[in-house]
């Protein structure tokens, strides 16, 4: 399955990643790729 994720910014520094089509899907990294990678495990958490 192919889910868009929107990545941005925080005030404090680190990249908050969501996933829009699963309400509540929200994870956060320290940069882009650690950011996806906590998303991936979400997402998969989320569906299980």
């Amino acid at each position: 399955m192919l889910f868009h994720v929107i990545l941005e910014l925080a005030e404090d520094g680190w990249i908050v990643a969501e996933c829009p089509a699963l309400p509540g899907c929200v994870s956060q990294g320290k940069d882009e790729e650690e950011a996806l990678v906590n998303i991936k495990e979400a997402i998969t958490a989320w569906l299980g």
